[in-house]
């Protein structure tokens, strides 16, 4: 790893304005190191105020941070609170007729949606949840549109103590069956459509034939909100309307009082070794996470109109949609549609239309747009913007550079943000009235997080060198297991040969530049990121071996200018290689069983036959040599290690 060099030479420095700084929570350079001394002095002293500060406790906290049982801490641990009470109560005394949600539906219509209300229609839900039986630390399922309902679901599950497990509205059955399964739901909360880009797209039937492959019994209740009004396929003794379980439901829910670290949710990433992977978080340290990164990070001032476009199926629309928003008292856009329908400008036309401050989207979004319409922003009024966000990869400088000059007029600052689903929040982001931005770098480390960039033996690598990025001290957001498996999290974020098991590896690869700001370098192990989505390759490789024509697959990323990675499949069939017509017909077949399989997201760009693999002689894959073979470049890499080396010509 520290042989790793950057081939990126950004030289470009835009530091804070000082209008920006002025009104700013952190205004200052200084003030900033101010906080980090804080946290660097009394580690713990510092996040006991930072709870005392932006928590509502039901019961206060003596202890701060519990490490008897590295790599399983606790934060606030004899503290006790309600997540939903923290988003929505506390607010009904101060300004119950504030927005919470500017609703926008594919179609066009919008939705006002007061504090108030958000309550009313979150407690209503609850007691329909407490109706079925449904209590606290039972698992449900969401699987939703993009809605306000989805919002409803995930703080009702939260305000009863329920442990909510969101999947994303694209996922297939299959992959819907895995997550039912294994985080063994009770029910599963869906819609009967979803509608995006113009088009119905069907929930609950997926929904029915992710139940009816089997195990899982567990489920008891399906709530189905009636949004396209088709028909769906209905049976009364499992299912129930969503507007028959509210009917006659009191406005009013006693909040379930729960330790602080008592799991808020599950949520499933994919992982390079096949098995979704259910990452646990905490109610307390996940909240105060939230908060502090959009205080910090997004600069949260109380008339700002915040917009995150990400999909609550997301950990991004967990953190900066459902939860840091309300709890921070925000106005906040949802979008239920596409950034590109009915036309191109959508995105832009939304900013202008409801007067958003606060812009958070993905790379990917920024070049799809770039691509589509790199002058098109200016037909639309973007004056009320004040701050942009990049979220789910390193975005690249150009993209970085347009959308400063295109979308902030050369005057919003661009918080680059790296985190992660495990993380909860922000982990390295510029704090934008303090922080010198350089197009591509995350910049600096929030207060109160400790990262470092080291080699294979855990050591901190100098400047400029590529190595392993690491959290070196645990931190109140933090993964606290995966869903039924403790091994399988110390082994995946905790390696003994990394560190001594001491630091959490986050899997991506990281340099230092001489000013001491951090640039992301990729992914070290096997996951993709695709459009902003995580997929792991062994998950795209069974879907491609569980096909009838096919023996043996491995999947590689490749970069591509608008999703970032795409999947480029090597494929052995159980027949002989095909060619021509032959091969084009297989290819369109197989990548159609892949979104069959998982979904539309993880359909292979490019598919390659061959008689056979590159292995080694004890079986491995080498992925590496595939991933050349990918990019198109030259194999440089030794290939005495292959039993085969005669293959990698036919792979080409």
């Amino acid at each position: 790893m520290s042989d790793i060099e950057s081939v990126l030479n950004e030289t470009r420095v835009f530091p804070p304005s000082t209008e920006f700084a002025s009104h700013a929570n952190v205004p200052s350079l200084s003030a900033y190191q101010e906080l980090c001394r804080q946290a660097q002095t009394d580690y713990t002293g510092f996040w006991k105020k930072q709870a005392d500060e932006h928590i509502l406790w039901h019961k206060p906290f003596t202890n701060v941070l519990d490490e008897t049982t590295p790599p399983f801490f606790k934060w606030f641990d004899d503290g006790e609170l309600n997540v939903s009470f923290n988003c929505l109560d506390r607010h009904l005394a101060t300004q119950p007729d504030k927005a919470a949600i500017i609703f926008e539906a594919d179609d066009g219509a919008v939705i006002h949606l007061n504090y108030r209300d958000l309550h009313t229609q979150v407690c209503q839900f609850a007691n329909g949840l407490r109706s079925r039986g449904i209590k606290k630390g039972d698992c449900v399922v969401i699987y939703m549109p993009m809605r306000i309902e989805a919002v409803v679901a995930m703080q009702a599950c939260a305000r009863i103590g329920a442990i909510h497990s969101v999947v994303f509205g694209g996922f297939s059955a299959k992959s819907l069956h895995e997550r039912i399964v294994d985080a063994g739901a009770v029910a599963v909360i869906t819609a009967d459509e979803q509608t995006r880009g113009g088009k119905n797209n069907p929930l609950k039937a997926t929904v029915d034939s992710a139940i009816a492959l089997g195990g899982a019994d567990s489920v008891k209740s399906v709530i189905v909100y009636q949004h396209s009004g088709n028909k769906v396929p209905f049976d009364a003794t499992k299912d129930i309307w969503w507007h028959t379980l509210i009917t006659g439901q009191l406005s009013e829910c006693e909040p379930e009082w729960v330790n602080a670290e008592h799991p808020l949710f599950t949520l499933y990433t994919s992982g390079s070794t096949g098995k979704p992977k259910g990452v646990q978080h905490s109610s307390a340290g996940y909240l105060l996470g939230t908060m502090v990164s959009m205080k910090w990070i997004f600069d949260y001032q109380a008339n700002d109109v915040f917009w995150c476009t990400a999909d609550v199926g997301w950990i991004t629309g967990h953190s900066y949609v459902a939860y840091g928003p309300l709890a921070m008292g925000a106005t906040q856009v949802i979008f239920e549609g596409v950034p590109t329908y009915p036309d191109a400008g959508r995105f832009w036309k939304i900013i202008q239309d409801h007067k958003v401050t606060t812009f958070y989207t993905a790379p990917t979004a920024i070049r799809s747009l770039i691509k589509l319409g790199p002058d098109l922003p200016e037909q639309y009024d973007l004056s009320s913007l004040r701050l942009l966000g990049s979220v789910g990869e390193p975005i690249n400088p150009e993209a970085w550079m347009w959308y400063y000059q295109k979308i902030g007029q050369s005057r919003c600052p661009i918080v680059d943000t790296w985190w992660q689903t495990e993380t909860g929040s922000h982990m390295i982001a510029p704090t934008p009235g303090a922080v010198a931005l350089k197009p591509g770098s995350c910049t600096f480390p929030l207060p109160g997080i400790e990262m470092a960039v080291v080699d294979e033996a855990g050591d901190e690598v100098d400047n400029g060198k590529g190595g392993f990025l690491v959290i070196k001290r645990p931190f109140p957001s933090q993964i606290r297991t995966l869903w039924g498996d403790p091994e399988r999290f110390k082994k995946a974020y905790f390696p003994e040969e990394i560190g001594r098991g001491k630091y959490y590896l986050a899997g991506d690869s990281a340099y230092r530049d001489n000013d001491g700001y951090f640039w992301i370098m990729g992914r070290i192990d096997d996951v993709l990121n695709v459009s902003g989505h995580r997929l792991g390759t062994m998950e795209i490789e069974s879907a491609l071996v569980a096909s009838p024509l096919v023996a043996e697959a491995a999947v590689v990323g490749r970069p591509h200018e608008i999703k970032g990675e795409s999947v480029v499949a090597f494929v052995v069939l159980k027949n002989d290689r095909p060619e021509g017509e032959e091969a084009i017909k297989i290819i369109n077949e197989l990548r159609n069983w892949v979104a069959k399989e998982i979904g539309p997201i993880a359909k292979p760009e490019e598919i390659r036959f061959g008689d056979n693999l590159p292995k080694t002689r004890s079986g491995k894959i080498m992925r590496r040599l595939l991933r050349t073979l990918a990019k198109g470049e030259t194999i440089t890499q030794d290939t005495s290690t292959l039993e085969n080396p005669a293959i990698l010509e036919q792979l080409k």
